[in-house]
């Protein structure tokens, strides 16, 4: 079976956080059969719950609809570089493959910043692969925020 990118999906969901007026980053989850079971953009402004990034989102869903706080062999598709909070549910929820589009020299905790993956304290890392529709991604953040200038 050949790679199958869920990126669109994302970039989709990101597109969808910007016309609600949220910072445009989305993410899709999908389960060790190629089957999306989650997809989300940010709603940290809508639900007033800073946690409530496109990443946590679809975490949470999955692992309601699994009933466990663990998904092993789920692929999560993100638009931008999971910040440090992020990275760590990701760990924690055991995540088998990250793939990110955008880097984030700011708040980025996967390959920037507290690179959580890369502590002797992370219990688990997950394959990490970057810059998967980075500059649709890019583009879409740039035009949010210029708009917002």
């Amino acid at each position: 079976m050949g790679f199958t990118s869920f990126m669109d999906q994302a970039l989709e969901e990101a597109q969808a956080a910007a016309a609600r007026g949220e910072v445009p980053v989305g993410a899709v989850l999908v389960d060790p059969a190629g089957r999306i079971v989650a997809r989300a953009g940010n709603r940290t402004r809508e639900l007033s719950d800073p946690s409530a990034h496109a990443e946590m989102l679809v975490i949470r869903d999955a692992c309601a609809a699994a009933g466990s706080e663990r998904l092993p062999g789920h692929d999560l598709y993100v638009t931008l570089e999971p910040c440090a909070m992020c990275a760590a549910v990701i760990a924690n929820a055991r995540i088998a493959r990250l793939y990110y589009g955008a880097a984030d020299p700011k708040s980025g905790g996967v390959a920037q910043g507290a690179r959580v993956f890369a502590h002797a304290q992370c219990h688990h890392t997950p394959e990490v692969y970057d810059g998967i529709g980075a500059q649709a991604a890019e583009a879409l953040l740039k035009d949010f925020f210029r708009g917002r200038r």
